[in-house]
């Protein structure tokens, strides 16, 4: 066969393949394709990286000035137009096109068509003028629009978008369990092979109806039996089965993040579920405390920067000052009690004040000045000041440690003068307080008042005596 033989059945073979996909993309809905080529449209995300490549090399030759080898040209037309032929021939697959999938097949056809328009024209008197600069700008565009389209079809719709305000996903008081809850784990996990763009197994996971409408595999969710649900199921399969879920190479399901499926479906998979609608002692509350508590090293990125070196100047024999984690800003505090005591070594920790956030002072004997100066620490969240000579005056200063989440005031000489104070501390989830001045209907009134509360007031004698036992032993001992 002659080179111009040659060149003359190519010819033949790219108006061929553009007709064709032409046809395939105007009578879209009315083709059934043989198994084979259906099996062939699975080699597109294998060829769609060549025409990219070939096209845009052959684009910024043309718009440079420079010459556009004919190979170079005729190799990106034709794996363009296979890429979108098969490309055509894998959106067979999906019973029912999203608009993602849609403008997908439609720009890539578009691609493949001004590519070998551009063929169609190289060489000719058109093919040196205005009209070429124009098809190669277009498939600049084209190609762009394509793979954004592709990346949306292939990883979800918020793929490329701009990261969302972290509030937008925080869960309400009053979580409905499905819309707050699940449909984000699944959104998050799953949509993004289950929804109209990209619908494996015949399954959409994108909205509640067909969700539990299920897939080929049959039902997804069976109402109040997690154990028996497909999706639990496959969730729960080793990482290696080719029938895990998700796949590999997708983000996983954590713990919590599955234990609120299997809940979920257990009280009857329902769509108007809400947190109030459960008993307090259904797993799924503690599920959602969790989960809307913030990630620590999150909210400790805001600190002050603390140099290792003012963090050993500060520390002694008897202080100890660690990081919370790694290069973390958030410290953590322990003191136990010298041979002298010396205030100063509390008092000094106000240069890494707004630092700390964990601090136990057991069995020190502070003062008024020591307790100013732990009023400051603002960022506190954890505080053992237990077995001390606290006085109610002092414990006024306090009243500014709005993060405070944990409190130890146990063994201690304060009143119900200091009721006021814990009141106050809005944080506070776990408060001991055992053998002090307060009463026990003032403790009772405040537990009414404050039912998120948890307050420890008193220990049984084995228990007691096991801390005080361990009370006993110095700090680094027992670590």
């Amino acid at each position: 066969m002659t080179h111009t033989s040659k060149s003359l059945w190519l010819d033949y073979v790219i108006l061929g393949l553009s007709i064709f996909l032409i046809f395939c993309l105007l009578f879209d809905s009315y083709i059934e394709l043989p198994v084979i080529l259906a099996w062939l449209g699975r080699w597109h995300p294998v060829v769609l990286h060549f025409p990219i490549v070939l096209l845009l090399i052959a684009v910024f030759l043309g718009l440079t000035g420079k010459t556009v080898p004919r190979v170079l040209l005729l190799a990106g037309v034709l794996s363009a137009l296979v890429t979108a032929i098969s490309g055509f021939f894998l959106g067979k697959e999906a019973l029912v096109k999203g608009d993602l999938l849609y403008w997908h097949q439609w720009l890539g056809g578009g691609v493949a068509l001004l590519a070998s328009l551009w063929y169609a024209l190289y060489g000719t008197r058109q093919g040196q003028g205005i009209y070429v600069k124009g098809i190669q700008v277009g498939l600049l565009i084209f190609i762009g629009l394509t793979g954004h389209y592709g990346g949306m079809v292939t990883h979800g719709e918020d793929f490329l978008a701009l990261p969302a305000d972290r509030k937008k996903n925080e869960i309400p008081e009053n979580p409905n369990i499905y819309e707050h809850l699940v449909a984000v784990i699944l959104d998050e996990h799953c949509v993004s092979c289950h929804n109209p763009n990209k619908q494996k197994g015949e399954l959409l996971m994108n909205n509640y109806a067909d969700l539990i409408k299920g897939g080929e595999s049959g039902k997804t969710i069976v109402f109040g039996a997690p154990e028996k649900s497909e999706m639990i199921r496959r969730l729960h399969l080793p990482t290696e089965d080719e029938e895990h879920m998700p796949p590999d190479g997708k983000k996983p399901l954590n713990e919590n993040e599955i234990k609120v499926l299997e809940r979920w479906i257990a009280l009857g998979a329902s769509d108007t579920l809400r947190l109030n609608h459960v008993a307090n002692t259904e797993p799924l509350v503690g599920l959602v405390k969790e989960m809307r508590a913030p990630d620590p090293m999150e909210k400790w990125l805001d600190l002050p920067q603390v140099a290792d070196s003012t963090l050993k100047n500060l520390s002694s024999d008897y202080l100890t000052i660690e990081r919370i984690a790694g290069n973390s800003n958030a410290l953590s505090i322990d003191m136990y009690m010298p041979p002298e005591y010396d205030s100063s070594v509390i008092t000094n920790l106000q240069r890494v004040a707004n630092n700390i956030v964990e601090l136990d002072l057991s069995a020190i004997p502070l003062g008024d000045e020591e307790m100013a100066v732990i009023g400051s620490f603002t960022n506190l969240e954890w505080l053992e000041i237990d077995k001390t000579p606290i006085s109610d005056k002092q414990m006024e200063n306090l009243a500014s440690l709005k993060k405070l989440r944990l409190l130890k005031v146990f063994e201690s000489s304060i009143t119900d003068k200091s009721i006021p104070v814990l009141k106050n501390l809005t944080s506070l989830k776990n408060l001991y307080i055992w053998e002090t001045g307060i009463s026990a209907s003032t403790l009772d009134e405040l537990q009414r008042q404050r039912p998120g509360l948890s307050i420890e007031n008193g220990f049984d004698k084995d228990i007691s005596a096991f801390f005080t036992a361990a009370d006993s032993i110095p700090k680094k001992e027992k670590e």
